[in-house]
């Protein structure tokens, strides 16, 4: 059944794993300070997470949360249309998305935490 491992796609699994070894600063330091090890409320994330036919920056199951750290790239166009049918697909299957830019992880690391600490207290109450 597919939605029970959250529609993870084993065939974009070596392509995640080079993801992995090459994070952005801003994604590297959102999971070192933020995400990784249970940090978030005790929540268990995922960095580069296969899931239908995109890489999900960082993925809490449990949660049902995919959050995107979106570059200087995500300002083209053409991206800006791919990431929009990569967060409505991921919608369409339950999950929220939330996206921050590098800019505001790397120069806004608190305020991203609120954020999401607040998201979960307001849909999780823990």
């Amino acid at each position: 059944m597919e939605s029970a491992n959250h529609h993870y796609n084993k065939r974009l699994q070596p392509f995640a794993g080079k993801l992995r070894k090459q994070m952005t600063k801003a994604e590297a330091c959102l999971w070192k300070y933020v995400l990784r090890a249970g940090k978030l409320k005790g929540f268990h994330f995922r960095r580069q997470r296969p899931v239908l036919n995109y890489i999900a920056d960082f993925m809490c199951m449990e949660l049902m949360l995919v959050i995107e750290v979106d570059g200087i790239t995500h300002l083209w166009e053409e991206t800006v249309i791919k990431d929009k049918k990569k967060q409505k697909d991921l919608e369409a299957i339950g999950f929220t998305v939330i996206r921050f830019s590098d800019d505001e992880v790397l120069n806004k690391i608190g305020y991203v935490t609120e954020y999401l600490e607040n998201w979960i207290d307001e849909h999780y109450g823990k």
